[in-house]
């Protein structure tokens, strides 16, 4: 008995993607996951924690102040204010940052890099640079997932 193929329920009215720009966003994810996986791996090879590195990031270059509050680093981190407290406490603790509160304002707290924070970052902004460059290559080659693949075999 000959069975037939399955019939895609489409919704009424549903617009076809096309199958280009699937590929491109799977090809984007890909190789965001990729850098993903590489910065995680770049931040743990000089002592952090990915999270670490994302706080460093944000106190250095969230809004060019070189200092940030800690409500300026819950927006940047997309995390809730109390957890980042509690990211923060482990920073200072491992010497990375420090915090100063705002002298007309005791409520503000301004986090900032202490010398070893900022070589820290430093050295992973370096890693980062190639990487990068690398990753950028890719997104704009074109091309599916699997034809890079194989060009990599």
């Amino acid at each position: 008995m000959k069975r037939e193929p399955a019939k895609r329920n489409a919704q009424p009215g549903a617009k076809r993607v096309p199958h280009r720009l699937i590929q491109d966003l799977a090809s984007f994810r890909y190789q965001l996951r990729k850098f993903l996986r590489f910065s995680e791996r770049a931040a743990i090879s000089q002592g952090l924690t990915p999270q670490q590195h994302q706080l460093l990031l944000g106190v250095a270059g969230y809004n060019g102040a070189r200092r940030a509050t800690i409500s300026d680093l819950a927006e940047f981190l997309q995390e809730r204010h109390n957890s980042v407290v509690e990211l923060v406490g482990r920073a200072v603790r491992k010497g990375l940052i420090r915090k100063d509160h705002d002298p007309n304002d005791r409520r503000y707290v301004y986090v900032s890099l202490t010398p070893r924070g900022e070589v820290t970052l430093a050295k992973l902004a370096e890693l980062h640079r190639d990487e990068i460059v690398r990753l950028r290559a890719g997104l704009f080659a074109g091309g599916s997932i699997k034809n890079k693949l194989q060009r990599r075999a």
